[in-house]
């Protein structure tokens, strides 16, 4: 496996200043943040889409630190039913991935409205009442599939070899089945950005959606989260608090570490290769309470203690 993090990680840095601390802590690459959710301070899209001036520029700052660029991540809601720049982020991301020779790219799998009608996306996680059948079928069959069969020949146009979804609440994909039903549906160039942190909150393992995934997972998020137990007893793991406010929230996001520890981190690097999975760890840093510099040198450091970084070579002796 390889370590790198996500730019946005550092995000109040400037590209030349994140770089710089990337080469320092001893990752081996950078998962840059492109659009969408992400005001993209290492990444100018719009002006890097179709520039090879630019993008030979660009790519040489991580060269000249022996840097790769792990994958661009257009992190958002590509199907936000008003907001149609989520979406063309997410194109355009896939041009310049292409035009680039990046192979793998970050993103959502998008949240549709609830009808033709409806102007807000609709986050349905039950079966009842039975009108959240009616939802789910008209954002799978109107709007999800249709979307992701033309976003997955856009892929294969530009020589995007991988499509990392991450698994994530308000997105129509969210845990296994959804990511496998989707995969299914459209193709394998879909795939899963494994994060622990969003099934952590959703109630699921982790450790057991590396086995269930096996090989459709390209990607793995490395960020953490706390699970506040005596808040959680009264208010449920669905939380719509302030991100901000961790004391009040009964579940928010952490420097690896400081919600589940070292063991847990370990067992989950082994999981992946169980599941052979030998690709990126990527860094993602959201804890508020933290210096933004000092989690991300806390993670690399736990990760650095946990992860197996070259080929395994064992074999019994023939007696």
């Amino acid at each position: 496996m390889k370590l790198g993090f996500v730019s946005d990680s550092l995000g109040g840095m400037s590209l030349t200043d994140m770089l710089d601390h990337a080469q320092r802590v001893g990752v081996s690459g950078v998962e840059v943040n492109t659009c969408g959710w992400s005001t993209a301070p290492h990444f100018d899209l719009k002006g890097l889409l179709g520039n090879k001036t630019a993008q030979a520029a660009y790519l040489k700052e991580f060269s000249d630190r022996n840097l790769e660029i792990i994958s661009l991540n257009a992190n958002g809601n590509p199907l936000h039913p008003t907001d149609p720049t989520q979406g063309q982020g997410l194109r355009d991301t896939i041009r310049v991935a292409g035009e680039m020779g990046i192979k793998t790219v970050c993103t959502m799998s998008g949240l549709p409205a609830g009808s033709a009608n409806d102007t807000m996306p609709n986050w349905i996680v039950s079966s009842w009442p039975p009108e959240t059948q009616d939802v789910l079928r008209y954002q799978w069959n109107e709007k999800l599939i249709p979307f992701w069969t033309e976003i997955v020949a856009l892929a294969q146009e530009n020589g995007v070899e991988k499509i990392a979804l991450e698994m994530h609440g308000n997105q129509c994909v969210y845990n296994v089945p959804s990511l496998l039903k989707l995969r299914e549906a459209v193709g394998s160039i879909v795939g899963a950005n494994l994060d622990p942190s969003h099934l952590f909150w959703m109630g699921a393992d982790p450790l057991m959606a590396a086995q269930a995934l096996g090989h459709a997972i390209y990607h793995v998020h490395a960020k953490d989260t706390m699970l506040n137990a005596p808040v959680q007893a009264t208010t449920s793991l669905l939380e719509n608090g302030s991100l901000m406010d961790v004391p009040a929230r009964s579940w928010s996001y952490i420097t690896l570490g400081f919600g589940h520890g070292e063991e847990w981190w370990r067992q989950f690097c082994y999981r992946l290769k169980m599941a052979n999975y030998d690709g990126w760890l990527s860094i993602e840093h959201e804890d508020v309470l933290l210096n933004s510099l000092e989690g991300l040198e806390k993670s690399v450091t736990l990760l650095q203690g946990v992860m197996p970084d070259r080929p395994a070579d064992y074999r019994p002796q023939d007696i």
